[in-house]
């Protein structure tokens, strides 16, 4: 390894959202921001691919959750264009056939909605549901709803954080969502063209070995050479602060505060893929009418893994496609799946569900793209959430380290928003107001 010891202004540890939205606010006030990257590609977990046949493919975050200003803000400077998602959701009944659920009914999610305001001890959300007024049979849907939209283990996930963060989608409109045409990386491949513009600098394939520090002196250890500066911001995945089987991903000396935090939060797993096919073949499904079918955005199969599925719907030029996603606990039994493997068990499972023939399933599958985040060793996880009794652990985690040191990602996040795209840009811009002073 070669010795590049280098003074900069301010490290940036991570170019995803978070590290690249710092950089580009500190450039804007002159301040020379490096970024480092362990990847070869910025983004972090925004993966866009291309289909074989031109469509746009989401690996890591597809979703704009709601009317987040700071998220809204950046698709407007970089003149990204989106589409509402609507359409019909459909969902496989125990005992077999399809039916269309009311988008409209929230009966499922009171219950949720009535955390907002909870006062009483941060249990875990299963212990919780023993004790509530849920009706038993309502009690499946709803934990299979926590688990999967937070990635996380019901035993674990706090009831607290889940009403914040209720509270938090209420505020932006979060039952809204939109698709960005063109994928979620241009995002991040803006904010890097802007930072080189400002005179700082994006250095891919650079991986963190060790950070070492002290009052206004920061040197970071990587595979390409030893680096230094005053200050700090520290923006990569939870999973990667945290401790795996005992041993650290990131060694920091002397360990700050932040990391003790760090390790009282989760990171949640998931497992997504999806499947590229010839044509639209559900739409010709006997299971039901023409029009749902045709119209189909979301897919729900309680007693299947995947347990969701979407579409593209409305989008007007995707490709035939359809994205499984299975979160928490139960991702790990298709985790270390391959591709062809997914494809070929999903197929058989689709078939099954809109009723049609198997061998006209499989035979118009064309590709199947998945991305192990759990595997990954620069995320290890898929995106965050809050246990029981770490409600103060991410505001803890915002706190400067003698004003050297500065944490980001949407982990940090304080309004309840943890795991989305907006959390973590909103963190980038905390932590560079932070740099600056003003924060």
């Amino acid at each position: 390894m070669r010795d590049e010891t280098k003074d900069n202004d301010v490290l940036i540890l991570g170019a995803g959202i978070a590290g690249l939205a710092a950089a580009r606010a500190l450039g804007e006030r002159g301040i020379r921001a490096n970024v480092l990257e362990a990847r070869d590609r910025v983004g972090g977990r925004l993966l866009t691919r291309v289909s074989a046949g031109g469509g746009i493919v989401e690996l890591g975050a597809e979703f704009v959750h709601g009317r987040a200003p700071e998220l809204w803000a950046l698709l407007a400077e970089c003149e990204a264009q989106t589409t509402e998602r609507d359409g019909t959701m459909l969902r496989e009944e125990w005992d077999g056939g399809l039916i269309e659920d009311d988008p409209q009914d929230e009966e499922m999610f009171a219950p949720l909605e009535e955390l907002e305001d909870f006062a009483g001890e941060d249990v875990s959300f299963t212990d919780w549901l023993a004790t509530s007024e849920v009706a038993e049979e309502d009690r499946p849907a709803l934990l299979g709803y926590v688990e999967g939209f937070n990635a996380a283990d019901a035993h674990k996930i706090g009831i607290r954080s889940l009403g914040v963060q209720q509270k938090a989608e209420d505020a932006i409109e979060g039952d809204r969502a939109w698709h960005l045409r063109g994928g979620y990386a241009q995002l991040a491949e803006y904010l890097a063209g802007r930072v080189k513009e400002l005179g700082g600098d994006v250095r891919l394939n650079t991986e963190v070995l060790a950070i070492r520090w002290s009052a206004h002196s920061v040197e970071v250890e990587t595979t390409q050479g030893t680096l230094r500066a005053k200050q700090c911001i520290v923006t990569l995945p939870l999973g990667v602060l945290q401790r795996v089987n005992g041993e650290a991903a990131l060694h920091i000396t002397p360990e700050p505060a932040a990391i003790s935090q760090a390790r009282r939060l989760e990171m949640g797993h998931a497992v997504r893929f999806t499947l590229v096919f010839r044509e639209r073949w559900w739409e010709q499904s006997p299971a039901l009418d023409a029009v749902s079918l045709q119209t189909m955005s979301f897919l729900f199969t309680s007693k299947r893994l995947p347990a969701v599925w979407w579409t593209p719907h409305p989008e007007p030029e995707a490709s035939p496609t359809l994205t499984g996603w299975v979160g928490g606990p139960r991702a790990k039994l298709l985790e270390g799946k391959s591709a062809e493997e997914l494809g070929r068990e999903a197929c058989t499972a689709l078939a099954e569900v809109f009723s049609m023939d198997e061998a006209l399933v499989h035979a118009s599958l064309l590709e199947t793209h998945t991305h192990d985040w759990s595997n990954d060793p620069f995320a290890r996880g898929a995106y965050s959430y809050v246990p029981a009794g770490a409600m103060d652990a991410p505001t803890a985690m915002t706190q400067p380290e003698v004003d050297t040191l500065f944490f980001a990602g949407e982990h940090t996040d304080t309004t309840g928003n943890w795991g989305t795209v907006h959390a973590a840009l909103r963190s980038g811009l905390r932590a560079a107001q932070q740099v600056l002073g003003e924060g």
